[in-house]
């Protein structure tokens, strides 16, 4: 009964009032997205160590985004068998770190990564989060 209820508030389901990618902002965490792969690159890719105990690292930028806007995903190890061009992702407690000014959204391991049902939105491109660059401001209250 509660279930009905929640999704059913104000004629709207639970996944219509996710958030949507343009109103990601700096220094935020906790969002839950459902976005759609555009395009992976590989940024790092080590082979396993010589000591047993570590693992093998991979760290990939994927184009991310809805009908609203895209950003970068940082996507590590295990995360990026998932983040494939294409596939629909649902992002759980995503967050947004800095990187040389830009937003990159990662999910750590608090979070979760989930392939999703297609999508039938086509993403925005043209309003790309990580080229607006920000700057850290200090104001002195006098």
């Amino acid at each position: 009964m509660k279930v009905m209820i929640a999704e059913t508030l104000l004629g709207k389901s639970i996944m219509d009032s996710s958030p949507q990618v343009e109103s990601l902002q700096p220094g935020t965490n906790g969002h839950t997205l459902t976005v759609k792969v555009v395009d992976s690159t590989t940024v790092l890719q080590k082979g396993a160590a010589a000591s047993p105990h570590l693992h093998y690292t991979r760290i990939v930028e994927c184009l991310v985004g809805d009908d609203t806007a895209s950003i970068l995903f940082i996507a590590r190890n295990h995360q990026v068998d998932l983040m494939k061009p294409g596939t629909s992702v649902i992002l759980r407690n995503a967050k947004i770190d800095m990187f040389k000014g830009t937003m990159r959204l990662a999910v750590d391991k608090w979070g979760c990564i989930e392939v999703g049902e297609p999508t039938a939105f086509v993403v925005k491109e043209d309003n790309n989060l990580p080229l607006i660059e920000y700057e850290l401001v200090n104001v002195v209250n006098e």
